[in-house]
């Protein structure tokens, strides 16, 4: 055994040898391309493919995803052979700057950065200037001839590096740095002199010493390693992770680690930095967008500590280096055939481009990109729907500010984020969670954001930023999670220990209530109504591809008529679910359902259920007529009794006074309708079999309301849904109760009504025993709430208390109830629908659970051959595009 152990290591290592772990790019000629995103993560991939195509590309090596993979396989530790490789590769990147790396008097920086395949804007740590020490910075020195640059750099360093590799809090170094500036009298980091900078550097080192016991390292290697190491271990940091949880990025070996030479914004006025889009990542318009800081490194735009200018001001700070940019910016979009999101250093007066990566955007301007490149007939409508994710179009589909309304403007920022968000303001991500949570709605405000802030970013409603331009860090999340965002109010005054903030006389405090209009940049005292949005134009365009495009039909799940007007204003192709049971809460109907329950016997029940007929028959006319044209699944009685019971003591006296009964029956009922675990007890197809007179009365209802509306030319078809079904016999009673009350009313009313009868697959027993079911049953409508609950043994109200913990440890990708787990309970429903379709090949088959709104289930749906899904009206449009989408990889996997 030991031996064969041996042996197994040995060829580990040998192969380990052997493995290429770095890619190198540089002098127009790269290892990689950008097809390579698995291997060198996204922007490694891209940082190739721009040197190959002439873009000025500082050069430098990728370490592969895959090293990532073996570095935590391995403990932690370095695979055989990366470190000769990545010295190799050092000796190449110097012979390609005509520099040497940790040499004192001609010396080659580096920076450090990560890259996963899916983009992660600031969720991973980056190490700028590393190289530097008080030797290599005298060197620098008499090199660049600029000592304040020299001692500039070299903070920044000390600051980033004691604060990803050595672990040393920011605000430790800021603090110092801060002092400085307040005993100088100045405000601004560019007004300190060299000197002034040194000071910091030794201040910093004292920082350092004090909370790591250690010196600040000066071997340029060690700091390599080191930082290496901090890359690779900032793929699993908490933000990272929730990034990827709250995102949806499943599957990735890691994060590759980016090697670059160095470039300087820093320099002087002839240098500057910035980040710019190929179109408008907010609206969409093919208008070059973006901003930059002169004498800056590319953090101070990123993380926001300086407010930056407009991109359109470059044009006359540096109207030669701005044509060059636009002279990128058609390239790379031509290139990538999208909008290009690109971050730049001006050094001394010469471009380079550090960065492309397609950008992120809101729905908005997603939807209008997609439409505007097939016009342009840069890609196909195909393409074109593949390029807008189906769960972002939500920010469309919600209200923004009724223009008509009264407002009191507190202040004006920069239109970070659009939309409209109202809540009440909290100063910390843990607040902004903590009172999410509790069923608030919170406006987070702060200073400025940090990657840390992710989870309180997610619960918020919209974000407020004193600081930060449109494209810091804040920015760019909100606008990924459709989040309203307003940054640089720099009026705002934020006093975090007070828990309020001051815009001059006006002091907004901890749980007042404010809105945010993230398309204006505005901010309002109170709160603001709302108005629902209109879709139409390029929207509306996209939906109509995707029509065309999708197999699936797309339902939704309404009860009301006015739930059915906004699901069908929203393309939805009939009703997959109207629960009947929310209409008995209505009203003075309850009384009604009571009486019914009460009663002791059949005669009773009936009497009470003849008051409810009409009541029933008026809603379903009016869902009708809302679907003209459409067809109707209405699903019968579900909830066990109970539900319609109140059970605190006064619910209950009102309720003895108001039947004129006793308090005494009234507690007896509810005691014997009691159940240990109601969800599997006496409720759907059950109570119909204990009370066949409930299914007789709504079934009557059902057909009296289409033969009503038939009459006003309405076109109707009615689709009768026998829930919880588990046995064979349950449906043929039940069905057969249903047919003889329909064929009552058709010689009752003189007409008929093509009909179908069929039932709910909720219960595992149902799925296996299909063929069976499918005799009698018309059609399945797979519940895949229930589903997943009974396939589980989850309880969907007790779940949350663990399923976060189960997603956090990948024992579920994601929330079962949320997304379909298509290993076990997807498992059933691809049984069903084949067993169903061995007894009737032509069944018809849906999905109306909360899954059939979800795209990854939507997809999963089209691949079992379901004829539609359906969803919540708000959700119709994401089934459009995902049943579209579904059809597109279709298509493309049958050509391969």
């Amino acid at each position: 055994m030991k031996t064969a152990s041996k042996s197994k290591s040995k060829k580990s290592a040998a192969q380990s040898k052997a493995a290429k772990f770095v890619y190198f790019f540089g002098n127009a000629k790269a290892e990689g391309n950008a097809k390579m995103k698995e291997l060198l993560g996204g922007k490694g991939a891209n940082l190739a493919e721009m040197t190959s195509i002439g873009i000025p590309v500082p050069a430098g090596f990728t370490i592969t995803t895959e090293t990532c993979d073996l570095f935590y396989r391995n403990g932690k530790k370095w695979p055989q052979g990366l470190e000769e490789q990545i010295r190799a590769n050092m000796a190449k990147l110097e012979k390609a700057m005509g520099a040497k790396f940790g040499d004192r008097d001609n010396p080659l920086l580096v920076s450090v950065r990560s890259g996963a395949a899916a983009s992660m804007p600031g969720m991973m740590d980056t190490v700028l200037n590393l190289g530097l020490s008080p030797e290599v910075v005298q060197g620098l020195i008499i090199k660049t001839e600029n000592e304040r640059f020299a001692w500039d750099a070299y903070r920044r360093f000390m600051q980033m590096f004691g604060d990803v590799v050595m672990e040393v809090d920011h605000d430790a170094f800021e603090h110092e740095l801060e002092d400085v500036k307040r005993k100088r009298g100045v405000e601004n980091d560019t007004d300190l002199t060299a000197a002034d900078l040194k000071e910091v550097v030794t201040r910093y080192q004292a920082v350092i010493r004090k909370h790591t016991g250690e010196d600040f390292p000066t071997d340029a290697y060690e700091q390599l390693r080191k930082s290496i190491n901090a890359v690779f271990n900032s793929w699993n940091n908490p933000r990272a992770l929730r990034y990827r949880q709250l995102n949806e990025i499943f599957g990735l070996l890691g994060t590759a680690v980016n090697i670059q030479a160095m470039v300087f914004g820093n320099m002087g006025d002839t240098s500057g930095t910035g980040v710019c889009f190929t179109r408008n990542p907010s609206t969409g318009e093919n208008k070059f967008y973006g901003e930059f800081l002169v004498n800056a490194q590319g953090e101070d735009v990123v993380a926001g500590i300086r407010t930056p200018m407009p991109l359109d001001q470059m044009s006359k700070t540096w109207p030669a280096i701005y044509k060059q940019l636009v002279a990128v910016r058609t390239k790379l979009e031509n290139h990538y055939r999208d909008m290009q999101d690109i971050e730049f250093t001006i050094q001394e007066g010469k471009l380079y481009i550090l960065q492309t990566r397609n950008g992120k955007r809101t729905a908005a301007a997603a939807v209008r990109i997609a439409v505007e490149l097939v016009k342009e007939k840069r890609v196909s409508q195909d393409e074109a729907l593949m390029r807008v994710d189906p769960r972002v179009l939500d920010q469309l589909l919600h209200p923004t500010f009724n223009p008509k309304q009264a407002r009191t403007k507190i202040v004006k920022g920069l239109p970070a984020s659009p939309g409209a968000a109202t809540g009440r303001v909290v100063f910390n991500a843990e607040d902004a969670e903590a009172w999410t949570a509790k069923g608030e709605k919170v406006i987070l405000v702060r200073i400025e954001t940090s990657p840390e802030d992710i989870g309180g970013m997610f619960a918020a409603k919209g974000i407020l930023m004193a600081r930060g331009g449109m494209t810091s860090h804040a920015a760019v999340v909100a606008r990924g999670m459709g989040k309203c965002c307003v940054a640089g109010a720099g009026e705002v005054v934020i006093n975090y220990a007070r828990k309020e903030f001051r815009v001059g006389s006006t002091v907004v405090k901890e749980g007042d209530w404010v809105s945010l209009d993230g398309s204006l940049g505005e901010v309002y005292q109170g709160k603001l109504e709302t108005v629902d949005p209109e879709l139409s134009g390029e929207f509306a365009k996209l939906m109509k591809w995707a029509d065309g495009a999708r197999k699936l039909k797309v339902r939704t799940n309404a009860d009301t008529p006015a739930d059915s007007k906004v699901a069908r204003k929203f393309g939805a192709e009939g009703i997959g679910l109207c629960r009947t049971e929310h209409m008995f809460f209505e009203g003075d109907r309850i009384i009604a359902v009571r009486e019914m329950i009460l009663s002791d016997d059949l005669a009773g029940r009936e009497k009470a259920l003849a008051k409810l007929l009409p009541m029933q028959r008026g809603d379903f006319e009016g869902i009708f007529e809302a679907m003209n044209g459409l067809p109707v699944t209405i699903r019968f009685l579900d909830p066990p009794l109970h539900e319609f019971l109140p059970h605190e003591d006064e619910n209950q006296k009102e309720m003895a006074a108001v039947l004129g009964v006793s308090l005494e029956k009234v507690r007896q009922k509810v005691e014997a309708l009691h159940e240990f675990n109601p969800m599997l007890g006496h409720r759907g197809c059950r109570l119909a079999i204990s009370y066949p007179e409930i299914a007789k009365m709504q079934a009557r209802a059902v057909m009296e309301a289409a033969c009503n509306v038939k009459k006003k030319g309405v076109k109707v078809f009615p689709e009768i849904m026998i829930p919880l079904v588990g046995m064979k016999k349950e449906f043929e009673i039940l069905k057969q109760d249903i047919i003889e009350v329909v064929e009552q009313v058709f010689r009752e009313k003189g007409q008929k009504i093509p009909y179908m009868v069929g039932t709910m697959i909720e219960i595992p027993r149902a799925a296996i025993i299909a063929d069976k079911i499918a005799e009698g049953a018309e059609f399945f409508s797979f519940g895949t709430n229930d589903l997943t609950q009974m396939t589980l043994g989850f309880s969907r109200d007790d779940a949350g208390s663990f399923l976060g913990a189960y997603v956090e440890k990948g024992i579920f990708e994601k929330d079962p109830f949320q997304s379909l787990d298509q290993e076990g309970v997807g498992y059933l429903v691809q049984l069903g629908v084949q067993n169903g379709r061995k007894t009737r090949p032509d069944l018809k088959v849906g999905i109306c659970g909360e899954h059939g709104g979800d795209p990854a289930s939507v997809e999963f749906c089209h691949r079992v051959g379901m004829n539609y899904v359906s969803c919540s009206p708000f959700r119709v449009p994401i089934a459009r595009l995902a049943a579209a989408q579904a059809s597109v990889r279709e298509k493309k996997a049958k050509k391969k």
